[in-house]
């Protein structure tokens, strides 16, 4: 009992690292499908931050034009570029009112963001050429304004301007603090003339055709940006281009930071399960000191009597690690399912669990063997 208690330290502890790293691996790959879900091989540009006399203000400068779109779709490699503009407005329909973000896109823009439509039809290059004042709705705003499901053909007001719904997609999720289920998208022309009255984009998104030549494209678009804004070489660029592999390694970085601090935190836990082993060896070998003179006196070598201790506590430990990796096992299901988070185990937390098991039986077991070793067989037999 004493010995399997002493062994409940080291489960504790490994299931909770194994644990951790499972949930830290599912959420960094949550975090990379949402990112790739984002568009396949993409490239966004969007406006720089304000400056004046080289300090930075609030705001954003607003120098991203349609203009700058048709240049960048001239590069090879580019397959396709979607420029986009947004404003926030007031969306209006019978009762129900609420505020929303309005994207004003071109027929590109659901391709490269990789959105699909549910129901009705998308953006048209003739809706964007004349103006036209449709909207498609995100899963969201169309189930706050028609909660009852019928959507397609009626009008709802965007800041007081009627508008006819021709579609609505299908549910997105959230991407980068974002996302498209809160949007409601119209003709980039018809934002721009009729809602905003301004000729600026919020973004460019560009569909590579390789991923490979990112970086590569990535050049292209910032020395043909810098010479169509007329920017001096000791000029800071008034544009940012951030790719998808850019973002991915972001926050690769902070969810591999916040896995290892756990981790860490987990891992203090095996540390505590060691010095418990330690103890009950110590223990151990005082109430069997009679025995290890019996073992020396018919011819047992200190080596012998050091390999048996250490074996005791190599065994102890790793078994409580494979209960361990078990327990992790279930924990890990158990999240993912009772509290609705990715959780992946890793192959290397399971080796990494074993080989720690291991090296906390060597290293908290070679005191209490020394000892044992070092016993004089005369005086261990005269122990009661």
């Amino acid at each position: 009992m004493r010995t399997a208690l002493t062994a409940l330290g080291m489960v504790i502890g490994v299931a909770a690292v194994v644990a951790v790293l499972a949930v830290g691996e599912g959420a960094s790959a949550s975090v990379t499908d949402r990112i790739r879900s984002l568009g396949s091989n993409l490239l966004t540009v969007r406006p720089g931050d304000a400056r004046s006399g080289g300090v930075r203000t609030s705001g954003r400068v607003e120098t991203l034009k349609r203009s700058d779109a048709t240049a960048l779709a001239a590069i090879a490699g580019i397959r396709a570029v979607a420029p986009e503009a947004s404003t926030n407005v007031q969306v209006r329909y019978l009762t129900v009112n609420l505020n929303a973000s309005v994207v004003g896109v071109t027929s590109s823009y659901f391709e490269v963001r990789a959105l699909d439509i549910a129901q009705g039809l998308g953006v048209s290059d003739l809706d964007d050429t004349q103006r036209a004042r449709v909207v498609i709705l995100g899963a969201n705003v169309a189930q706050q304004l028609f909660p009852e499901g019928r959507r397609l053909g009626a009008r709802i007001q965007l800041r007081g301007i009627a508008f006819r719904v021709v579609g609505v997609l299908a549910e997105k999720g959230t991407t980068g603090g974002t996302s498209a289920d809160d949007q409601l998208f119209v003709p980039l022309g018809t934002l721009q003339g009729v809602l905003t009255g301004k000729d600026n984009l919020s973004a460019l998104s560009l569909s590579l055709e390789d991923e490979g030549q990112t970086a590569g494209i990535q050049g292209q678009i910032e020395q043909l940006l810098r010479l169509r804004h007329r920017l001096r070489s000791d000029q800071d660029n008034d544009f940012d281009v951030r790719s998808q592999a850019q973002m991915l390694e972001t926050m690769s970085a902070v969810t591999g930071t916040f896995t290892m601090l756990l981790g860490s935190v987990a891992a203090v836990s095996l540390l505590v399960g060691g010095i418990g082993i330690m103890n009950i060896m110590l223990v151990s070998v005082r109430e069997r000191t009679r025995e290890i003179g019996v073992r020396m006196a018919v011819g047992a070598r200190r080596r012998d009597v050091l390999l048996q201790f250490l074996v005791e506590a190599v065994v102890v430990s790793v078994a409580g690690g494979l209960l361990g990796i078990g327990l992790g096992y279930l924990a890990a299901s158990l999240i993912a399912k009772l509290g609705g988070w990715a959780t992946v185990v890793p192959v290397y937390s399971v080796a990494l669990a074993l080989t720690v098991s291991v090296l906390i039986g060597i290293v908290f077991g070679v005191g209490p063997a020394r000892r044992a070793s070092r016993l004089d067989p005369v005086e261990a037999l005269r122990q009661e």
